[in-house]
């Protein structure tokens, strides 16, 4: 990356997305303040019903009577609505007319990899997932490493020039994707390097999807949310995780909800608050136990143990 991408990206993020808040270096939650439920948009990410294996609209119907306000789809579930011969756009009106806003989506594709022709399948791949974003009134699509969790790419500059290009196609389509950890990955998997990324990208709609799983899992420290500003993180991914198994042995299965696991989520929650975040917490589970219950109970739980830890709009 040319050092003209570097000044600018520096300069972009001094005084915007990755601006340095206050109380930078105290560990710890600050002593003053605590969580506003008005910074929040309580979410449900649609894979915490995924092995239910609903049709997308009931998944819809389900949000909006337990009472979310945020949603967060996976892209092939748009797709079988659509190739059912179903109106996403008649979709997104029923989530509108509800309150439900669409903030982010989940897709996968090849933007990250080295090879050309894999890159450029992949940001054709992104466009017709951002359309599908689009057409739900959507405003966000997940950029997980895919093609790059098991080998490791250390040239974080090259990988944020090609998370340039991914904002630029996204700039063309009115979709912001969203760089996002993975843990397990070999890339991407810490806070530190998607923050280096994105405000290596030089781009002012640049930002970090994190989630509460995937930051432990990679072997961030929790402190580092207090050195983003609010324009750094727009959605996180909310969860919990149990004491055991080990760190490097937990899988996705083993999320729990909210307050049933070890997370120190009251910070944070405290955290992201206090530094003037408005982000949307997306409850992402993939729990077996939970795909085995009622999903209506399942999202109603969920919602509940969110607003315990948020407290009432």
């Amino acid at each position: 990356m040319s050092d003209g991408i570097h000044r600018r990206g520096w300069l972009r993020a001094a005084g915007g997305a990755f601006a340095v808040t206050g109380g930078v270096g105290t560990p710890g939650i600050a002593s003053a303040g605590g969580i506003n439920p008005g910074q929040f948009v309580l979410g449900l990410n649609t894979s915490t019903l995924r092995g239910h294996h609903l049709p997308l609209e009931e998944v819809v119907t389900i949000a909006i009577d337990a009472g979310y306000k945020g949603l967060e789809p996976w892209i092939d579930e748009l797709e079988a609505h659509q190739a059912a011969g179903r109106s996403i756009k008649d979709l997104g009106k029923k989530l509108a007319d509800s309150g439900v806003g669409v903030e982010s989506a989940i897709g996968f594709f090849d933007w990250i990899v080295d090879d050309p022709a894999r890159r450029k399948q992949g940001l054709e791949s992104a466009r017709k997932s951002m359309d599908l974003v689009r057409m739900i009134g959507g405003k966000r699509l997940a950029a997980p490493p895919v093609g790059a969790t098991d080998a490791r790419m250390t040239d974080l500059d090259k990988i944020a020039e090609r998370y340039r290009a991914l904002l630029e196609l996204g700039d063309q389509m009115g979709v912001v994707p969203q760089a996002e950890i993975w843990g397990p990955s070999r890339t991407l998997s810490k806070l530190s390097e998607a923050a280096y990324v994105a405000i290596g990208a030089g781009h002012p709609r640049a930002c970090v999807l994190a989630d509460v799983y995937h930051l432990y899992r990679g072997g961030s420290d929790f402190t580092g949310l207090s050195l983003l500003g609010p324009s750094a993180i727009h959605v996180l991914h909310f969860n919990d995780y149990p004491a055991k198994p080990s760190r490097e042995k937990l899988t996705d299965a083993d999320r729990v909800y909210p307050g049933d696991g070890v997370a120190p989520l009251a910070a944070i929650l405290t955290r992201l608050s206090e530094g003037g975040f408005k982000v949307m917490l997306s409850l992402e589970l993939f729990n077996r136990q939970y795909w085995a219950q009622d999903p209506r109970s399942v999202a109603r739980t969920g919602l509940a143990r969110m607003r315990g830890l948020v407290g009432p709009a």
